[in-house]
């Protein structure tokens, strides 16, 4: 049945990543219209999580937001799509790595330092990955998790890897990285999924308690790569840019929570300057913290 599923789709995601962007964005708004009017997929968790992020905010912000979030999640998803077909000219020009942020990788590229970039479900990372493995002189690795239908998990590989970037399992982190550390490399984690809570880091996040995972800061100790936090910042319709910083150097002289720490206050400060574009349908908040986990923090 996921077989049949799957190549029943094929065609139509295939005619959707080769319309015209002024049509592809057309077909965009009526699917946000479906979305957000007929089906209205997970409004009410939109709106939860909404107030209680921006608890000053009035109910008619609140509701505008949510609109502009559903709008940009439907360019997102078929954004995604796009990637199928997308040209290297035109895949550089809509996700646009400025001259100080290339110069900050290939500034490792030529030392010869391989690095952690740490991100966030904010902006289009898909696109990111696209971009940075056009661009940048490292080999990119992203961890995924993947998905459980085996026939769109090879469709999403294909696509995020047609430019070059390679996938790593979400379990084989570690012993990837070992076994690739004679490589000059990039590994990317995308650090705002929800961990299980008796093993997080608990932190502050938009106004709440949230368990952060602890993967990222202890994988970066170990290798002692260079920590660099990344963004995609929305500058238009399907336009984005991405900047980036080192956040640690040496990540092995950090406090425990340091880095989790530090990457999540950068994804927090985005999230308040341009709210509508970060993954608010996703169940951030489904854990609670308990008083007693020995690696809480205030």
């Amino acid at each position: 049945m996921k077989s049949i599923i799957f190549y029943f789709s094929l065609p139509f995601l295939y005619l959707i990543s080769i319309l015209p962007f002024p049509i592809f964005y057309l077909f965009s708004d009526f699917i946000y219209f479906l979305l957000y009017y007929v089906i209205g997929y997970r409004k009410e968790v939109v709106y939860a999580n909404l107030k209680n992020s921006f608890p000053g905010k009035s109910d008619a912000e609140i509701k505008k937001i949510r609109k502009q979030f559903y709008k940009y999640l439907c360019d997102l998803v078929l954004e995604t799509f796009k990637t199928l077909t997308i040209s290297q000219s035109s895949a550089k020009k809509r996700c646009y790595m400025g001259p100080e942020t290339l110069e900050l990788f290939n500034r490792y590229a030529e030392e010869k330092k391989s690095i952690i970039i740490v991100m966030g479900h904010f902006g289009n990372w898909e696109w990111a990955g696209n971009t940075f493995s056009l661009n940048c002189r490292q080999q990119l690795y992203v961890i995924y998790h993947p998905l459980s239908n085996k026939y769109f998990d090879g469709l999403i590989y294909r696509m995020r890897t047609r430019f070059g970037s390679k996938l790593i399992a979400m379990r084989d982190t570690y012993k990837d990285m070992i076994r690739l550390k004679e490589e000059v490399n990039a590994t990317a984690f995308i650090a705002d999924q929800t961990p299980a809570p008796e093993s997080a880091y608990w932190t502050t996040f938009l106004n709440q308690d949230t368990p952060v995972f602890w993967g990222t800061e202890k994988i970066a100790k170990k290798v002692n790569y260079p920590v660099v936090y990344a963004s995609v910042k929305r500058t238009g319709r399907g336009y984005y840019e991405i900047k980036a910083e080192t956040l640690f150097e040496n990540p092995k002289a950090t406090t425990d929570g340091e880095i989790s720490e530090a990457h999540t206050r950068k994804l927090e400060k985005e999230i308040r300057e341009q709210p509508e574009i970060w993954l608010w349908s996703h169940r951030r908040w489904k854990h609670k913290r308990r008083v007693s986990t020995e690696k809480a923090r205030d």
